[in-house]
């Protein structure tokens, strides 16, 4: 299946600014920019925008091994359907994870034929794979997933601060990013049931953990030299500390979540469990710190953190918040519903696009992916910043329709979605057009066997 030639927009989003240009496509990939032509093959209306297609380099698509949770078919649909037209897919949750060249293998397996957007692969580093993370990065990874505490997963072990350390030491020998789930244990309580008050269960994971944490990683990244970032930050206090240390050089990056930055810990009623994660969702004086940081640009990011469970493990406990599995499902939704918030609180569209952009792309060493340039994969996306469309999470691409936005109104409504050039989303998935995203000389040398 082929898609239009060139495409022209009164405003498409260029080097980080609006521009009225006509963008002519060869081979899938953006062949030039040229002047505004309204007589080109797909001419946007000007109600429409023309986005680069957005990158999302925290998501768990589960496969292989836990299918029934989310997989690269409906994974990569939702990406579709949420304009986002490359992924960085978790080591966990699947089985196996992806702690070893084999795993890896298998996952890639796993996905062939299934891709409606581009999919590359975060590696795991666990107690039992240090010592050969450079093998795997050979293999084709784009960097490294840790826990500082327990990952929910048995076959993924969290670091203590000595693995964490060596991790970061290994990985800087051969430029590697070590990306850190950081919640300090000591400070999280509360195992097992909690009961269904979300305020107990806000408690017993406290901003206290992650800012811990995040010192931590601090201050062994700055002796080892290596490139560390910080996976969803919940808590805006600890953007200071990110701050100084970035001020002082230390090679570090930041990611928040659309969940974090629209959704409150006040508005959260008891027992609704579709809004546990971990860490938890804040309350309005924390979002507002978070808020800051995205616009100062302490916040490199913001990316889905999809992790999506079966309806019953969801539900489990009857909304217990300790035993419900926790992971917001926002893959789909992730664009519409930070535009939403940021459109309220008077902040343009073109301040939030490079953090689901350039951003990502750049923490997970894709170069210039997410930009429209000549060069780079068409991926592009037609959006309608001023529509609104009403969230109903039956009609989620998901595979399991779970959405804490459930019922909201949501501004921003993907039109359309091209991949490499090819139309594949359009109100449906229309084509599967995805490639894996690996290192340039594991597809050439690929190609030539």
């Amino acid at each position: 299946m082929s898609g239009p030639t060139t495409f022209a927009a009164r405003r498409a989003f260029v080097d980080g600014a609006w521009s009225s240009v006509t963008v002519r496509v060869e081979g899938g990939v953006i062949a030039a920019i040229e002047p505004y032509d309204g007589a080109a093959d797909r001419a946007l209306p000007d109600d429409a925008v023309l986005l680069p297609g957005l990158v999302d380099s925290h998501v768990h698509l589960d496969e292989p091994g836990r299918t029934e949770w989310e997989g690269f078919a409906t994974g990569t649909a939702a990406a579709a359907a949420g304009g986002v037209t490359t992924v960085l897919d978790m080591p966990l949750n699947s089985v196996p994870v992806t702690t070893s060249v084999d795993a890896l293998q298998a996952k890639r397996a796993a996905a062939a034929g299934k891709l409606a957007v581009d999919v590359g692969y975060w590696g795991g580093s666990v107690p039992e794979n240090l010592g050969t993370l450079r093998a795997l990065a050979e293999a084709g990874v784009v960097g490294f997933k840790c826990f500082l505490a327990p990952s929910g997963i048995a076959e993924f072990g969290q670091l203590d601060a000595s693995q964490l350390e060596a991790a970061l030491a290994e990985i800087a020998a051969f430029d590697g990013v070590l990306i850190v789930h950081a919640e300090d244990p000591d400070h999280l309580h509360g195992e097992g049931a909690l009961g269904r008050r979300y305020a107990d269960f806000v408690a017993s994971r406290p901003p206290e953990s992650e800012e811990a944490a995040i010192r931590g990683v601090i201050e062994a990244s700055r002796r080892t030299g290596a490139r560390a970032h910080i996976v969803h930050v919940s808590d805006g206090t600890a953007l200071e500390s990110v701050r100084a240390a970035k001020a002082d050089g230390v090679r570090l990056t930041v990611e928040t979540c659309p969940h974090y930055l629209t959704l409150r810990a006040e508005d959260i009623p008891d027992g609704a469990a579709q809004f546990k994660c971990c860490p938890p969702i804040r309350d309005a004086a924390n979002q507002e710190l978070l808020w800051a940081g995205v616009l100062d640009g302490t916040i490199d990011a913001i990316v889905s953190d999809h992790s999506p469970s079966t309806r019953e493990l969801k539900q489990r406990g009857g909304g217990d918040f300790g035993l419900a599995w926790g992971g917001i499902a926002g893959l789909q939704t992730g664009l519409p519903a930070v535009w939403t918030e940021a459109r309220r609180r008077g902040i343009p569209l073109e301040a939030i696009l490079p953090l689901f952009t350039t951003g990502p792309a750049r923490i997970a060493g894709l170069g210039t992916r997410g930009t429209i340039a000549e060069g780079e994969p068409a991926h592009l996306v037609v959006f309608r910043p001023d529509d609104t469309f009403r969230v109903r999470a039956h009609g989620l691409e998901y595979r399991n329709k779970v959405s804490p936005w459930d019922g909201a109104t949501l501004h921003g409504v993907v039109s359309e979605t091209y991949v490499h050039g090819v139309l594949g989303y359009r109100g449906e998935v229309l084509a599967r057009a995805g490639r894996e995203v690996l290192a340039a000389r594991i597809l050439e040398a690929e190609a030539a066997s």
